[in-house]
Parts: structure tokens; sequence; C-alpha cells
């Protein structure tokens, strides 16, 4: 049998609206009828339904999680973090997968029909106007991983990515690499292009440093597997690599290898996230280090704040990356 609040009220003698504010946030209670209806509850093992609730609340603290590369392990790490952050301050995290999707006002109807409180978009590689499609409907949201602006129309938190590519560019020319490549994702993507302008930004400040560009379908390991050995299949050869993703690095050193060709001893190359994967042994990839912990608690803070004032002007809060060196490039000189 189902305990009800009913059954709650009449165990502790006491009324159903003294039961349910004994388990609303901030309902006013005296301390002894909040025992003996946390007593009886025990007894009886009675938990609040949070869905009835909120047809009286009007809030379901739901959020909807929104992402659209499920392929990249890198994402079972951020929902972890995302999920868990969420929980923790009372909001309950409902993920949605828009792979292949290209309609925003279709993830609006999605999103409405469960009738969340507030939206966070964790991808780099939507485009803006899927944030700016959840706002333009009055939903609260927070574009996590995009891309920073000025004056941002959404809520944005993430990295600069143009200096990254600067950073990634000074990290190979300063190991004495003269040819260097550059690897990014989907072509279209923001973080692809920010990625790259910031590579050959650095590069074009170093005379005699030469460069190779390919691009992944996907950031996924079998794109970036396919991508370097299409590469090197056409001679696009590079002394060192900036692989736009830890896992598009991933799949670059499967097929050098499988070409013949070590890493770092005939190759170098670095990556962009510092996933918990490229620490394992017998992956030690050198990589930028993107402060995923950071970034999610900045957007839930966000989120949270919004649920209280909806009309909180947007900003853009971006933090800084920095260089982890594993085994994946010769060593400093």
């Amino acid at each position: 049998m189902t305990v009800t609040l009913k059954h709650v009220a009449e165990r502790a003698g006491v009324s159903r609206s003294a039961v349910s504010r004994c388990f609303t946030e901030g309902a006013s209670i005296s301390a002894g009828t909040r025992a003996k209806v946390e007593r009886a509850a025990a007894e009886l093992g009675y938990c609040p339904n949070v869905l009835a609730r909120s047809l009286t609340t009007r809030s379901t603290r739901l959020i909807g999680l929104v992402s659209n590369n499920f392929q990249n392990p890198v994402f079972l790490q951020i929902f972890d973090l995302f999920t868990r952050g969420l929980q923790d301050r009372g909001l309950r995290p409902l993920l949605v997968n828009l792979s292949e999707e290209t309609d925003p006002a279709r993830s609006v109807r999605m999103l409405r029909q469960y009738s969340v409180d507030g939206v966070i978009v964790a991808s780099s590689t939507l485009p803006g106007g899927f944030a700016r499609a959840f706002r333009e409907a009055g939903m609260p949201v927070v574009h996590a991983f995009g891309r920073p602006a000025g004056r941002p129309d959404v809520h944005v938190v993430g990295i600069d990515n143009i200096a990254c590519g600067r950073i990634a560019a000074r990290t190979l020319i300063g190991r004495g690499y003269a040819r260097l490549g550059f690897l990014g994702g989907p072509e279209a993507a923001s973080t692809t292009q920010d990625r790259m302008a910031g590579f050959l930004a650095e590069v074009s400040r170093h005379p005699g440093t030469g460069t190779v560009i390919r691009f992944a379908e996907a950031y996924s390991f079998d794109a970036g597997r396919a991508a370097m050995q299409a590469g090197l299949a056409e001679g696009c050869f590079a002394e060192a690599w900036f692989c736009g993703d830890d896992v598009l690095s991933l799949g670059a050193i499967s097929a050098l290898r499988d070409a013949g060709l070590s890493v770092p001893g005939d190759v170098g190359v670095i990556g962009l996230n510092d996933m918990d994967m490229a620490g394992w042994a017998g992956v030690a990839l050198t990589t930028i280090h993107q402060p995923f912990a950071g970034i999610i608690a900045a957007s839930i803070d966000l989120v949270a704040a919004m649920l209280d004032d909806p009309a909180r002007a947007p900003v853009s809060r971006i933090f800084p990356c920095r260089v982890v060196e594993r085994g994946t490039l010769r060593a400093p000189p």
C-alpha cells in the first residue's frame, strides 16, 4: 500500500495541511508539530511526492540538461558532475539528447512538455541559436561550454578557445617542432574555428614554422582516427599535432602508430580537455586542462539564481586553461 499524506496526518494526530507544511521548504510550522509529523513519517516510511507537490507550487525543480555529443567519453565525466551538482542543490536533472537535432523550436517544445524550470545547454557544438530559443521561450537558460561574447544573448560559461589554440602552438614551438598540424572537430563548430584561429595566429608570429590543417567529422575516436589516416594517405605530415579534443587525439595517435610512427618519438601530440582517460596508464596524453568542475559549478549557480531572478542580465564567465604534461610530446629543451 502506498503511504499517503493522509496516513501520516492520522498517525501524527494533525491536519493534512500541517503535514504538507512540514515537507514544504520555508513553510511555518511549530517544532512540536514537526517532530510528531517526522516521527509518523519515519514509522510509516512516507516520502513526499515531489511531482504532486509541483502542481501546487507550480515549480518542478526540473532542469533540462541538454547535449548532443554522447559519443565523446568526456561527457560521462561532465554529466556526472552536472547531475550530482544539481541534485546537491535540490534540483532534478532531466537529460536530453539532441544528437542530430537541427530545429531549436522542436527542442523548446520537448522541454516545455516536461515543465522544466530551467535549461543548461551543455555543448560546444550546438549552435548558439538553441540557447537563445530557450531564452526567447521564457526559460532560464545557461550555455555551458558555449562561445563567449562581450554582450551575450544568454549566460555563457566556458573557456577562451582562441587562447587555447595559442597555448597549444606556443607549447609545440617551444619544444622545437617546426612543422605543426591542427586536427579540429567539425569545421563549422565554433570551437574548431576558434581553436584553429588562435593556433594559426600564434604560428604566424614565428617565421619558418609551417602548418597542416585537417578536420574530423565529429569529436569522436573514430572520426579522429579516420581524419589522421586520410591525412597520412595524402602526404599531410607534421612533426607535432594539436588535436582540438582529447578523444580526437586518441584516434589520431592510433592512426599514427598503425602507420609505423611512434608518439612522441616520431610525432608529438597535444590534446585539449584533460578528460580522466587522458591520464590513464598507457594513454598519458599531454593536453590542455579545461576546468570542468569550475565551469559546471558556475553554470549551476547561474541557473539556480535565475529561478529567483529570471530577468538577470546575461554574462560570460571565462575560465583559464593550462598545459598538463604527460608523455606525448618531446621533453622541453
